[in-house]
């Protein structure tokens, strides 16, 4: 599973909540993020609908990072 590796960074699927919580500290809406295709193995492996942000979290020597992405089809 693509998810167990430690080279992944970790996925997860935004709550409708925490998605608009997210669009709103930011004042964007969900157009104005990056995207990720459904295509992509760790979407499939979420199974996550398109429209759907995800949250990935990159952890590094000195900090931890946080990304959001929309799935588009």
């Amino acid at each position: 599973m693509p998810l167990d590796n430690v080279l992944i960074p970790k996925h997860e699927i935004l709550s409708h909540d925490q998605e608009e919580k997210v669009l709103a500290r930011f004042r964007i809406t969900k157009d104005n993020l990056p995207k990720i295709r459904s295509s992509d193995p760790l979407v499939k492996e979420l199974e996550a609908e398109p429209g759907a942000v995800i949250k990935i979290i990159r952890k590094d020597s000195t900090a931890e990072n946080v990304y959001y992405r929309v799935v588009i089809k």
